[in-house]
C-alpha cells in the first residue's frame, strides 16, 4: 500500500507540474467524494460535498480546455530557410576562417617586427659593448703609459733622493748640531729619531753600554738601568745630534753620531755615572775620545756602577758570570789567523771584504784589525770566513 502511495504521489505531482488546473481539479473532486462518504457514514444530510464537488469538477474541466487549446509548434521550416542557414553558416565559416588568418598575419607580422627588433637591439649592444672594451682598451694603454712614466719619475726621484742622502752621509768636519725628534729609545746606547723626515736608528759613537736584548748574551748587569737612564735623559729636553767626520752610518744603516740633550752630551753623562764604558774607536771618529776618557776614569775612580762590579767592564766588552757560563769555550773554537805582535799600531779597515784580501780568515778580538761592528753575532771573532 504504502508503494502504491508513493507511486500515486509522484504521479500527483508529474500532473501537478505539467497541468496544474487540472490536477487541482481532480484532488478537489476526490475531497467531495470523501466528504460525502463521510456523510453517508454518519447518515447526515450536508450539502458541502455537492459544492467541492462542482468546484472540482469545473476546474478539471477548464483545465482540460486548457491542455486542449494548447499550440502546437510545427516545423515550418522550408528547405529554402535550410539554405540560407547553411548559407550563412558556410559565410560565417568563411568570416572565422579570413578573421583567424587576418589574426595569424598580424600575430606572424608583430612576431617578425618583434624579432627585428630584438636583432637591432642586440647588434646596437654589441657595437655599444665594442665600443667600450675600445675605450677601456685606450684607457689601460693610457694608464700604463702613465704608470710607466710615473715609474721613471719616481726612479729618478729616488735616484735624486738617493744621491742626495748619500751626498749628506758623506764625511765632513762639521759640528753643527742637527735638532732631531726622538721617537723611542732602544736600549742603554740606541735610540731612533726622525732624521729628515725619516726614522732612523742613532747608535751612540765612542761608548758601550750592557746589553739588554742581546740573544746571546740576555740581560747583562746594569743593561736595563743604563737603558732607563739613556730614556730618562733622551726624554728629559731637546734632541740633537752631531757627526764626526768619519763614517755617517754602519753596516746597519744606523746613524753613527753624538747625542745631546739641550746641549749636553748623553754619552759624556751615561759615561760618567758609570752606565756605559768607552768602545768602538774608529778613527778619524775620535772627536770627543778625550773627554769620554775622563768621564770613564772618573766613574771608574768613583766605582759607580759598572765598575762597581770587578773585572766585569773589559776593553773587549763586559763579562759576567752567566755570560762566561754560556759560552766557556767560545775563543778557544775560533779559527787559528795570523796574529801579529802585541804591540803592533792598530790597522783599520773600511770593511770585511777589505779585512779579508789582508787576513782570510778574519780576526779576532785582541788583533789590532778587530772592530765590533765587524762582529756581527757578537763572538769577539770579526770577519769570519
Amino acid at each position: 500500500m504504502k508503494l502504491f502511495a508513493i507511486i500515486g504521489a509522484i504521479i500527483l505531482l508529474i500532473l501537478l507540474f505539467r497541468f496544474p488546473l487540472f490536477t487541482i481539479g481532480i484532488g478537489i473532486a476526490m475531497w467531495a467524494v470523501y466528504e460525502w462518504k463521510i456523510n453517508k457514514k454518519l447518515h447526515a444530510q450536508s450539502r458541502k460535498p455537492a459544492a467541492i464537488l462542482s468546484i472540482g469538477m469545473v476546474m478539471a474541466l477548464t483545465g482540460c480546455i486548457m491542455i486542449v487549446n494548447e499550440p502546437i509548434i510545427e516545423d515550418t521550416t522550408t528547405e529554402s530557410d535550410v539554405a540560407e542557414v547553411a548559407t550563412e553558416e558556410k559565410d560565417t565559416d568563411k568570416e572565422k576562417v579570413a578573421k583567424q588568418t587576418e589574426k595569424e598575419e598580424t600575430e606572424r607580422l608583430a612576431e617578425e617586427e618583434k624579432e627585428k627588433e630584438k636583432v637591432e637591439s642586440i647588434a646596437k649592444e654589441e657595437e655599444l659593448a665594442k665600443a667600450k672594451e675600445e675605450e677601456l682598451a685606450k684607457a689601460k694603454e693610457e694608464e700604463l703609459a702613465n704608470a710607466k712614466k710615473e715609474e721613471l719619475v719616481k726612479a729618478k726621484e729616488e735616484e735624486l733622493a738617493k744621491a742626495k742622502e748619500q751626498e749628506a752621509l758623506k764625511t765632513s768636519s762639521t759640528t753643527d748640531l742637527i735638532p732631531v725628534t726622538l721617537v723611542r729609545t732602544v736600549d742603554g746606547d740606541t735610540a731612533v729619531v726622525n732624521y729628515e723626515g725619516k726614522n732612523l736608528s742613532v747608535r751612540y759613537l765612542l761608548i758601550d753600554t750592557p746589553e739588554t736584548k742581546h740573544p746571546q748574551m740576555g740581560i747583562q748587569p746594569f743593561g736595563p738601568e743604563a737603558s732607563n737612564r739613556n730614556k730618562e735623559l733622551i726624554n728629559s729636553g731637546k734632541l740633537a745630534i752631531e757627526f764626526d767626520i768619519g763614517e755617517r752610518t754602519d753596516r746597519y744603516d744606523r746613524l753613527l753620531a753624538y747625542v745631546y740633550v739641550d746641549g749636553v752630551s748623553v754619552q759624556e753623562t751615561l759615561v760618567r755615572e758609570g752606565f756605559a764604558r768607552v768602545a768602538y774607536i774608529f778613527p778619524p771618529s775620535t772627536r770627543h775620545l778625550d773627554v769620554y776618557k775622563a768621564a770613564e776614569k772618573e766613574a771608574k775612580d768613583a766605582g759607580r756602577g759598572i765598575w762597581s762590579i770587578e773585572d766585569y767592564a773589559t776593553e773587549d766588552g763586559f763579562v759576567s758570570d752567566e755570560a762566561v757560563a754560556e759560552k766557556p769555550k767560545e775563543v778557544q773554537e775560533t779559527p787559528k789567523v795570523s796574529t801579529p805582535p802585541a804591540k803592533q799600531e792598530q790597522e783599520f779597515f773600511q770593511n770585511c771584504t777589505e779585512l779579508r784580501k789582508v787576513y782570510p780568515n778574519g780576526v779576532a778580538s785582541d788583533h789590532p784589525a778587530y772592530q765590533p761592528k765587524m762582529d756581527r753575532d757578537k763572538d769577539n771573532f770579526a770577519c769570519e770566513a
